[in-house]
């Protein structure tokens, strides 16, 4: 399906959003979100814009109705990706039907999604708001109506921002006012655009723009303000109206008189009393004192790319010069820490550290947890966006005494809460945005001391949190909530002379509102402060959004048609269909139990079927000793290419790793200790499942024992060999860098990169060339760009942590793996991926529980027969572990160790996709879909045909000879995200034993049909 990038009305009332993050003071640089339709032949037509904005003290809250009309023949999907400012928060979402607005409600992020793409696929309609990373949104909205309108309300609410003090809307506010911009450039080419702004107290507002004369009129304690577009002319059918000339656009500013004297908010939530304190203070500055040693940590990883550097060092020259002497260690933060470089900076010269600075290379992912602060300095200088994906994302603790100052120039691609939440932790830091038109503001921010809120309390209150430490727009507010009717809030702050002021404040819930923002706020500021550390806080943060209906990073807010759609993913529904939701509900819920013991009744079956294959006599070979023998790799030669006749195009874009080298060193290391491990006895140690009974081992001679109903064997040397196909890219830069030299491949890559920037097929293909030259720490650096592209791409994400593991690097691996499986609990894959991955770093339990996961889950029917391959790795985990997991909630008829011979396990990374696996024995008899046992023994499992994999194949007695492995691409019915489907094949020898060796290849494919020869294995 086409995809149409549309300047459609900026897709709902976001784009106002979108907007108002460039827009502040007299500076207005709009430029519209790209709405992104699929399949639109046609632009889609904004029709009507509402907006209503009401201001109370010193916030804005905003509703933004708007109306849009799809031309097309078909209905169509829109989504929007957008940043918000630091400070405006999104307080409601609401989408029609049938000419109803139903209010969104809040879900879980990872469920949202879920549902979404449940519900879509069904093609019934679902709207979804969520936030990505930092500060940046996205919207996703089914069906935009073929030949039919669909309205969307969004609400939001924004602290006012103060006048600059001469410019001319505090000259028209009397100096000192407080403003608010109201970029209206979403709206243009609308139909038909209705304002109104209502503004509560004495002070008359102005207003200032392009529309031409707006006029405030008093009403009650509030001024009011209306404006509409030109009178609208003609009609047609379906009560359609044309203007002459569509809305053009244009700017507002909004100004008001600001309060001198503080002013209390509250709000009844749920009847709770919530408050909000606003205390205006005067924002004076005082110079102060240099440390003579700092930390510079400077964010080097490839989405660095985005800042204004060259404003950044500005800064830092001010900062140098104001400092005169003083000592830096520079840290370059990126997928992992560099060394510290010491700097010595006399008399403000600080010519080889700017030079420095200037020949970084801008590379990697962002791992901004990777440091240690030391003892001996004073302030550390953060310059980076906040955005972190890659490693540890815990932001190290400075002790006492220690200050962090986190300043960026990424303009809306920053994460302002973060930096914020991490800056604010320290004893007097701050986070400082740098914007090249107002340098001296940051500045003076960075050399100067602030009023800083020192503490708040309330006796009868609760739960107290503050906006921030420090003033904004010349304000301190903080929020809580109220457990009497009344009391006094005492605040004390210090000014930035160093004198400390008090102050008190009556706090009256007797005549708290029924409605507003206010819960949302509280709400809100805790989930920044929580954000400091959200690992460790995600529970309490999906608490909190799912409260207060916000959208957070583990909340999103959504609205689904029918009552049906709200039980079946069990999700409160909003308030019009609680009733009907309720006797649902309670008739889902009894069932729920059943099905889930029905579920493992179902596996154990399907496992009882496999065991009588493992056990069973092979037809066509003689029966055979029942101890398998053990299988060590042997490297050999690699054939050449190998064409299937059944597919034409010749074999591409294979890639085997570790690179040949490694594997034949490797190889060798193995048969050095096979020989060794051959010549020991065969007898087991005795081992103990926790929470399980261990049963007497059997006679030595049998060389097996039954331990919980999990079966071991022992294992003798058998010799089997991979020769694994060679990888060799063929698109232009490939070719390029492999020509060259191994010292030159990075330099060319960077040469070659801003052509490629968006392609993952691109940082897949440099990885591998550079892992082949031997330049692991590079090739992993460019490997972990992939974690910077499309924020929380779970198919990104998969592939990377795929190459990780295959690089030996699963301590990497798992934090990405953990991150897919909350963007994607719907899909068994996500806990399979991490369990193997906690068990490859020796946390056998929450191996085991992963695994079970996927055993137990309600999945999807197109990933049937994911559970017994799990199952498999599973009892590989119990039986191998050193340490014993305890598996006393696993159903005992699932615990049975099944080793093998030979095992390939085939999976890849895109969705609604259809791979095969293919093995072809030495008898020339193929294991394939139709073929799923062989005459020798072998097994395949289940066919997948709906997306990911894996698919198995099993062989418990290898006869001698040659195994020939291929992977054929049936076809995909999906854009795919790296370009090419890539395929992840796990080749294993002695599988479920304690000498188990593996290999790990990995696959891109394009052309539909497709088949490529994997690799061989010769049985000796």
């Amino acid at each position: 399906m086409k995809s149409i990038a549309l300047v459609s009305a900026g897709m709902l009332a976001l784009a106002a959003i979108a907007a108002l993050a460039q827009a502040r003071t007299e500076v207005f640089a709009i430029v519209p979100p790209l709405l992104e339709v699929r399949g639109a032949e046609t632009p889609v037509v904004l029709r009507e814009a509402g907006i209503d904005t009401v201001v109370v003290g010193g916030l804005a809250q905003t509703t933004v109705d708007l109306v849009f009309f799809n031309p097309n023949a078909r209905d169509l999907e829109g989504h929007l990706d957008f940043p918000l400012r630091d400070g405006q928060r999104i307080t409601g979402f609401a989408l029609d039907f049938d000419g109803h607005l139903r209010p969104a409600v809040p879900v879980e992020k990872a469920k949202g999604q879920q549902v979404f793409e449940a519900i879509e696929r069904r093609q019934v309609d679902p709207a979804l708001l969520e936030q990505t990373a930092g500060n940046h949104f996205r919207l996703r909205i089914f069906p935009i109506p073929a030949g039919d309108t669909r309205r969307v309300r969004l609400t939001y609410v924004e602290p006012l921002s103060r006048e600059t003090a001469g410019s001319k809307f505090a000259r028209a506010s009397r100096d000192g006012g407080m403003g608010l911009s109201l970029p209206l450039d979403y709206a243009r080419g609308a139909e038909s655009v209705a304002l109104r702004i209502r503004v509560q107290g004495e002070g008359k507002p102005v207003m200032l723009g392009q529309l031409g004369a707006v006029a405030f009129e008093r009403r009650g304690n509030a001024w009011e303000a209306h404006w509409k577009s030109p009178a609208l002319s003609g009609g047609d059918r379906d009560h359609v109206v044309r203007r002459a000339a569509p809305f053009r656009g244009g700017d507002l500013r909004l100004s008001v008189p600001r309060r001198a004297q503080p002013q209390v908010h509250v709000q009844l939530v749920d009847g709770q009393a919530h408050f909000l304190a606003e205390i205006p203070v005067d924002d004076v500055a005082v110079v102060r004192a240099l440390p003579g040693r700092i930390g510079l940590l400077w964010d080097s990883s490839g989405s660095a790319r985005k800042r204004d550097v060259e404003s950044e060092l500005a800064v830092l020259d001010a900062y140098f010069r104001a400092a005169g002497d003083i000592e830096v260690s520079l840290v370059r933060l990126r997928d992992r820490a560099e060394p510290a470089q010491a700097f010595r900076v006399r008399g403000g010269d600080w010519s080889a550290l700017r030079q420095a600075l200037r020949d970084t290379v801008y590379d990697g992912a962002s791992n901004l947890g990777d440091w240690s602060p030391r003892d001996d300095i004073p302030e550390y200088l953060l310059f980076s966006d906040g955005l972190g994906n890659y490693g540890a994302q815990s932001f190290p603790q400075l002790a006492a005494g220690q200050r962090l100052y986190a300043l960026h120039a990424a303009g809306s691609h920053a994460d302002d809460v973060r930096l914020r939440a991490w800056a604010e932790a320290s004893d007097g830091g701050q986070s400082i945005a740098i914007a090249a038109p107002r340098l001296a503001d940051a500045t003076r921010a960075l050399l100067h001391e602030r009023p800083r809120l020192l503490s708040e309390q309330l006796p009868g209150g609760a739960e107290l949190v503050r906006e921030s430490s420090l003033p904004r727009d010349g304000m301190f507010r903080v929020a809580g909530l109220l457990r009497e009717d009344r009391g006094t809030l005492t605040m004390r702050y210090r000014q930035g002379n160093g004198h400390v002021e008090t102050v008190e404040l009556p706090v009256d819930g007797r005549d708290a509102l029924q409605e507003g923002p206010i819960g949302q706020l509280w709400a809100g500021y805790w989930v920044d402060r929580l954000s400091a550390d959200p690992d460790v806080h995600r529970a309490r943060i999906r608490e909190l959004g799912g409260r207060y209906r916000l959208v957070t990073p583990e909340t999103s807010l959504i609205v689904l048609e029918t009552v049906e759609d709200y039980v079946r993913y069990d999700i409160a529904p909003p308030e019009e269909l609680r009733e009907a939701f309720a006797e649902l509900k309670a008739e889902q819920t009894e069932e729920a139990a059943e099905d889930r013991q029905a579920r493992i009744d179902e596996v154990a079956e399907a496992f009882a079927e496999k065991i009588a294959w493992w056990n069973a006599k092979p037809s066509g070979v003689r029966r055979r000793e029942s101890v398998p023998e053990q299988a060590d790799v042997v490297a050999v030669a690699a054939p050449p290419p190998v064409a299937t006749p059944a597919a034409p195009p010749p074999p591409q874009r294979v890639l085997a790793t570790p690179p040949a080298p490694a594997l034949e060193r490797r190889a060798q290391d193995a048969v050095a200790t096979a020989h060794a491990e051959a010549a020991e006895s065969a007898a087991l140690r005795e081992v103990t499942v926790i929470g399980s009974v261990v049963a007497e081992p059997e006679a030595e001679s049998s060389k097996e024992m039954t331990l919980d109903a999990v079966q071991i064997t022992a294992s003798t040397g058998k010799r089997i060999g991979i020769a694994l196909q060679p990888w060799e890219p063929d698109s232009p830069y490939a070719r390029r860098l492999r020509e060259a030299a191994p010292e030159r491949i990075y330099a060319l890559y960077l040469d070659e990169r801003d052509a490629h920037a968006d392609s993952t097929a691109f940082y897949l293909d440099v990885a591998d060339l550079l892992f082949l030259a031997g330049q692991d720490a590079l090739a992993l650096r460019v490997l972990s760009n992939l974690a910077e592209l499309q924020l929380e791409n779970r198919h990104i994400l998969r592939v990377l942590a795929y190459r990780l593991m295959q690089a030996g690097q699963p301590a990497l691996a798992v934090p990405l793996f953990e991150q897919v499986r909350r963007l994607a609990p719907e899909e068994p894959q996500s806990f399979r991926d991490l369990g193997l991955a906690y068990a490859a770093v020796g946390q056998p339990q929450q191996a085991v529980d992963a695994l079970y996961e996927v055993v137990t889950g309600d999945w999807d029917g197109r990933f049937g027969g994911i559970q017994l391959i799990a199952l498999a790795e599973l009892n590989d985990v119990v039986v191998n572990a050193t340490q014993r997991p305890d598996t006393r909630r696993t159903d005992p008829r699932l615990l049975k160790h099944l080793p093998l011979d030979l095992r390939v396990v085939l999976a890849w990374d895109s969705d609604n996709s259809d791979m095969d696996l293919w093995v072809t024995d030495p008898d020339g008899e193929k294991c394939y879909y139709n073929n799923p046992l062989t005459a020798q023994g072998g097994r395949l499992s289940d066919d997948f045909t709906g997306g990911y994999g894996p698919e198995e194949f099993s062989l418990r007695k290898a006869k001698p000879g040659k195994y020939t492995v291929e992977a054929n691409f049936f076809g995909d019915r999906q854009q795919l995200v790296t370009g090419a489907t890539t395929l992840q094949l796990k080749l294993t020898t002695g599988f479920g034993t304690p000498q188990a060796k593996e290999q790990r290849v990995t696959l891109r494919l394009k052309e539909q049909s497709e088949t490529v020869l994997v690799g061989e294995f010769q049985v000796e």
